[in-house]
């Protein structure tokens, strides 16, 4: 800065009042989360609003996910998504954010805020970047967690073994199991992660139990995953459970899901 400036400058600030200063202009590191009341606990927030709706026999779904940097294509896309009608929620599976830092948590959130429905997340591989674990468990939540929404249980959770060295812990296989245990009040199962098994970034030591811990539990027919970038169906090693990958937000798509009892419809649309 010139000298002559400098001055004015100085004085300047002097005139600026500490409710003025607050608007994060100390905020001098992309890492920091400084969170304001109504960007955080997320999952729980949105939760709540998804089990006040009255679950009807077809349950209709968004899922979008690897929104990473392409904001201007997640802010088309809440466009789209807000012109559909009879929307329950929507899933974003996973890389929110591209670098894991706070801001980017906090600019994606301000785009699907926006969303006439609430959205639910799981953490994806870049989200553990940086800060980005707390961050996401800041803004967000658990990285593990359930609800029953009509006759179907929703079962989100971490699967980026990578992140963890494949330490043989991520998955949580006990967790999981846990959570398939048949109980009176729903009559299916839908998994929800960002990593699917049988891939390089899962642990490869629990792929097969995860795969069959979904197959004994006899309530999964389908288990859904973001992170390759582009559609994708497989079957595990005996075809009985459904993996299936939704597209990035950088191809301006996204995958519409209808669920009802033991039966489902997935179709790929652009926008």
């Amino acid at each position: 800065m010139k000298k002559h400036l400098f001055l004015p400058f100085m004085i300047s600030l002097l005139f600026v009042s500490c409710e003025d200063i607050e608007i994060d202009f100390f905020q001098y590191s992309p890492k920091q989360a400084k969170l304001k009341e109504h960007e955080k606990n997320l999952t729980a927030r949105n939760l709540e609003k998804i089990l006040q709706q009255s679950a009807e026999d077809t349950i209709r779904l968004i899922l979008m996910g690897d929104t990473q940097r392409f904001y201007d294509e997640a802010d088309d896309f809440v466009k789209a998504a807000n012109s559909i009608e009879e929307i329950d929620f929507v899933v974003h599976l996973g890389d929110i954010s591209d670098f894991g830092m706070a801001q980017e948590f906090r600019w994606m959130h301000d785009i699907m805020k926006n969303l006439k429905v609430p959205y639910l997340t799981v953490i994806g591989n870049h989200d553990m970047l940086a800060s980005g674990r707390t961050a996401y468990q800041q803004m967000y939540g658990a990285f593990n967690y359930a609800f029953v929404y009509g006759e179907t249980k929703f079962i989100f959770l971490d699967t980026n073994g990578r992140e963890y060295g494949f330490n043989g812990k991520v998955p949580d296989i006990d967790w999981l199991q846990s959570q398939l245990v048949p109980a009176g009040e729903w009559k299916q199962a839908v998994v929800i992660s960002h990593v699917k098994p049988f891939s390089g970034d899962f642990d490869d030591n629990l792929s097969l139990p995860y795969h069959q811990a979904l197959v004994n539990s006899k309530m999964v027919d389908l288990s859904l995953h973001g992170h390759d970038h582009d559609w994708g169906t497989t079957y595990g090693p005996d075809s009985l459970i459904t993996y299936q990958v939704t597209t990035t937000m950088k191809k301006r798509a996204f995958s519409y899901l209808k669920i009802w009892n033991r039966g489902y419809r997935i179709e790929r649309r652009f926008y």
